[in-house]
């Protein structure tokens, strides 16, 4: 797993949860939970699109090259 995808998938994973107990109980600093959401996102696409680059994804196996 590359750095970007797991970045993203841990920033988005907090970020809804810090959305989810913002909902219950108001705390200061709480909107950053939805930036938090907004760039785990980012770097879930970025992660993901490094991975089929590298040959890793795509639907032939060669790395998405139609050949």
């Amino acid at each position: 797993m590359n750095t970007a995808l797991a970045a993203g998938l841990a920033l988005t994973l907090a970020g809804l949860g810090g959305y989810l107990v913002g909902l219950t109980a108001p705390y200061p600093g709480r909107a950053f939970s939805v930036t938090g959401v907004m760039v785990g996102i980012t770097l879930l696409a970025i992660g993901r699109g490094n991975e089929s680059e590298n040959g890793n994804g795509g639907e032939n196996g060669n790395g998405g090259d139609a050949a």
